[in-house]
């Protein structure tokens, strides 16, 4: 009966709501981001979520998408994103580490589907460093993929990004 009353006065907090719907609102709003290039409404929208204690899911999604997408444009502007959400404060240190953690645990699984997914997180790591985004020690638990060459050996050993 007390749940009940503290629901009706404060309401359905984030925490109430099932995972899989809070997946789907971080994909959404992900989405809707890349489209519009609205960071600061992103920024309330992850805010209005009220799930500090799941932003690790919103990062690995975030990586995912750059992963699955495998375009500039999606790259930078998720690199961008997670910066501004890191300087804010709004991630925490601790949940944008444990986003890429479980990137990292996954990348096997989701190189299968995007064969380049190996390459394109190194990438998307280097610069989250380089950025300040994660520390050296998180870039340095980046897996590497012992492989051949995926580029032609007359392209500089470049992957280029398409473009949108």
């Amino acid at each position: 009966m007390g749940g009940l009353r503290i629901d009706t006065h404060w309401g359905t907090g984030g925490g109430q709501r099932p995972v899989i719907q809070l997946i789907k609102e971080m994909n959404l709003l992900l989405k809707e981001y890349i489209l519009s290039g609205d960071g600061k409404e992103a920024e309330r929208c992850l805010r209005d979520l009220e799930v500090p204690h799941f932003h690790h899911e919103f990062v690995y999604e975030a990586i995912v998408m750059v992963l699955e997408s495998r375009g500039e444009k999606t790259f930078k502007m998720v690199l961008q994103l997670l910066k501004s959400l890191s300087l804010s404060s709004i991630i925490t240190v601790d949940q944008m580490q444990r986003g890429y953690e479980r990137v990292y645990m996954d990348i096997d699984e989701i190189n299968i589907d995007v064969p380049l997914a190996y390459f394109i997180l190194e990438h998307f790591v280097d610069k989250s460093f380089r950025m300040g985004i994660i520390s050296v020690k998180l870039r340095d638990q980046c897996p590497r993929r012992n492989r051949k060459r995926l580029v032609s050996e007359g392209d500089g050993g470049v992957v280029k990004f398409e473009r949108y």
